[in-house]
């Protein structure tokens, strides 16, 4: 093979060498450039990291001759209420100068999880300097636009909150002007706080708003040393409070703030059932996941605590950048408050507020429930201004029925085949399994003996029933309880208890008095008005307390009623009971009720009450305080198209006690 001359040779070489320099130069520049990338990036993640946290380094950033960044920053944000944005880098991009570069970061600030979020992007200029790539500060490397005479701030928008509606639209719980007054400890040495605390306490009390003086004064000690603490909210539009607010405000320490709140029709009106409105707890704020903040109003109790999330609404916000000298402002984000909307009940507030006058004056636990069977509408739920230790006597207050239970027991009986017709043995006593059974005082003698039912019933004989003991079965009776309303949930939006029938009695005594109302039987007034309505509409009546939306379980689980009380037979709300009530035991129901009014135990005490016929049961149920004995009264009674329960937790008999209590209510009813 011939050779090549040399200077062939280092021909060929020379461009093999210069196509290896040429090859390796643009990789090394390809390694530059990416290099720089990353390194612009780095800077980018770290600059994004700092401005989420707050932890803002000074040394990243170049030209910031007399300004200190992290000082800056502070400044910028410190109307933000503690809120911090999330920032991502969107990308760098390289500037045509080979030590210039731009960084776009993407901020998101959150005020509200249920409101649109802040969101905007700036554009961080970055330089090469002799350390290393750096930003250039600017007030706009937080938000775009901002100058570094301006900060930021944030102010919550609060949304409106919602009414509470009674049948008709009437409003029941609405925003209305009012006066918060207390005790404001900054006000007052700490010698003159509990006097303080007392005398306001004496003198709203003395002007008609009662305050428990030792639980205000404990209260207000507990309170920080210049914490202002509310004794009432009292309402503007209402004469006698506008008085009281007039009365105290120049008392020692003293506040009064002009508000506006969510308050009943009156500060009795419904409010067991209706709860309160005030200023969000600690726990309320823990556990709204955002959606409230101290100082937010939200319901405490009641309906209003059940719906809360319906009439709270959500609120909005407004983000300004405001000068740091001067009040100049200008929005930056905008998003308006969603106000909460209504929530509309059954209640006929011309009814309702009868039924609390007619209760006022009465000492004992006391409750009137109303309810229109056709529909199943809960029109009245009215517990007087006693208790027995729980805030609604009328859906909460458990007590034995006494003998308007016979309505139970007697429909148990009808499905052993007796009718309104049949005769059964009324003695003066009877003993069962050892235990003497008698009739109640003054029990006319001329009503013992072989008697019609309808005399039977009309005048509550107990031996009547009792001699019923070894036929009905304490698992029937529970069946007609069922079948008749009374073991159903109070309906959606009313916080109460279930009645409760024991699903098996321990002896045949306690299967006895089980049978007339007594032993372990026990119901709230509201139970005993649903029995009522089922007799009138010669069907089961599921109560209804909530319409429209508001109808609907409340999506945060909020409650909506209370559970039922253990061990007591309960019919499911999803799962009706198996044998309601039927339009011809209904009817026969009603014959034996009317007998009572026409001339039975409330045949005097109804006499003349306007509307027409009545259908009633009284009802006394027996009851010991220190070796004393008391009795529980009660009337349960149809007119029309209503069905009412009356009770007084202490009194002389369900005829003479709960009586006159029902003939006002019905003409009240009537009048309108």
């Amino acid at each position: 093979m011939p050779r090549l001359p040399r200077r062939r040779i280092l021909i060929v070489v020379a461009v093999a060498l210069a196509a290896v320099l040429v090859a390796g130069g643009g990789g090394y520049l390809a390694w530059k450039a990416g290099e720089t990338a990353r390194l612009q990036r780095a800077v980018a993640e770290k600059l994004a990291a700092s401005l989420a946290s707050g932890t803002i380094v000074d040394a990243d950033f170049h030209g910031t001759a007399g300004v200190v960044p992290a000082t800056e920053y502070a400044t910028i944000v410190k109307g933000m209420g503690g809120l911090k944005p999330t920032v991502t880098v969107v990308g760098v991009t390289q500037r045509p100068e080979a030590q210039y570069a731009d960084a776009v970061l993407h901020y998101v600030w959150t005020p509200t999880p249920v409101q649109e979020p802040w969101a905007y992007d700036v554009t961080v200029p970055l330089q090469l300097t002799a350390t290393g790539w750096l930003a250039n500060w600017s007030a706009s490397d937080v938000a775009p636009g901002l100058k570094d005479t301006e900060r930021l701030l944030i102010n919550r928008l609060a949304p409106a909150r919602g009414s509470v509606l009674g049948a008709g639209g009437t409003p029941l719980a609405f925003n209305q002007p009012a006066v918060r007054v207390g005790i404001d400890k900054s006000r007052l040495d700490a010698a003159a706080i509990d006097p303080a605390a007392r005398a306001l306490a004496a003198a709203l009390t003395s002007n008609g708003t009662p305050v428990n003086a030792d639980a205000y004064s404990t209260r207000v000690a507990a309170a920080g040393t210049k914490a202002f603490v509310e004794a009432a909210v009292l309402r503007v539009k209402d004469a006698k409070q506008a008085a009281a607010a007039a009365a105290v405000k120049s008392l020692p320490g003293v506040n009064s703030i002009q508000v506006s709140r969510a308050l009943g029709l009156s500060s009795t009106f419904l409010r067991p059932i209706l709860g309160q409105v005030g200023e969000a707890s600690a726990d309320a704020v823990a556990a709204s996941g955002g959606k409230v903040v101290a100082g937010d109003l939200v319901g405490t109790g009641g309906l209003q605590l059940a719906r809360d999330e319906v009439l709270r609404g959500s609120p909005g916000y407004v983000v300004q950048a405001i000068l740091r000298e001067g009040a100049q402002a200008r929005d930056l984000k905008r998003v308006v408050a969603t106000d909460g909307k209504d929530v509309t009940t059954t209640i006929d507030a011309r009814l309702q507020t009868a039924a609390e006058s007619i209760l006022a004056g009465v000492g004992p636990a006391s409750a009137i429930v109303a309810i229109r069977p056709s529909d199943g509408a809960v029109l009245t739920i009215a517990s007087g201004p006693g208790s027995d230790g729980v805030a609604s006597t009328a859906t909460q207050a458990l007590y034995e029925p006494g003998s308007t239970f016979k309505t139970v027991s007697g429909l148990a009986m009808m499905r052993h085949g007796l009718t309104p017709t049949s005769t059964l043995e009324c003695p003066s006593s009877i003993t069962i399994d050892g235990y003497t059974f008698n009739n109640d005082d003054g029990y006319p003698s001329s009503a013992l003996g072989t008697i019609p039912w309808t005399t039977a019933f009309a005048h509550s004989c107990n031996t009547a029933v009792l001699g019923q003991a070894a036929t009905v079965t304490q698992a029937e009776l529970v069946s007609a309880a069922a079948g008749l309303g009374l073991l159903q949930p109070v309906p959606a939006g009313v916080i109460g208890t279930t009645s409760r029938v024991p699903a098996d009695a321990a002896s045949a005594t306690e299967h006895a008095a089980s049978l007339i109302g007594q032993g372990k039987v026990l119901t709230t007034p509201f139970g005993m008005a649903n029995v009522a309505a089922s007799i009138a509409k010669g069907g089961l009546v599921t109560p209804v307390f909530l319409t429209g939306d508001a109808a609907a379980p409340p999506a945060s689980g909020s409650p909506s009623g209370s559970p039922s009380a253990a061990g007591s037979a309960t019919a499911s709300a999803a799962q009706p009971p198996a044998n309601p009530i039927t339009a011809t035991e209904g009817e026969y129901l009603r014959t034996l009720m009317r007998g009572v009014v026409t001339g039975g135990t409330a045949s005097s005490a109804l006499a003349g009450t306007p509307g027409g016929e009545i259908m009633a049961k009284t009802g006394t149920a027996t009851f010991m305080v220190d070796g004393k004995q008391h009795w529980h009264t009660w009337l349960i009674a149809i007119q029309g198209d209503l069905a009412v329960a009356v009770l007084v937790s202490d009194g002389d008999f369900g005829a003479t006690t709960c009586g006159p209590l029902l003939k006002a209510y019905l003409t009240a009813v009537n009048a309108g």
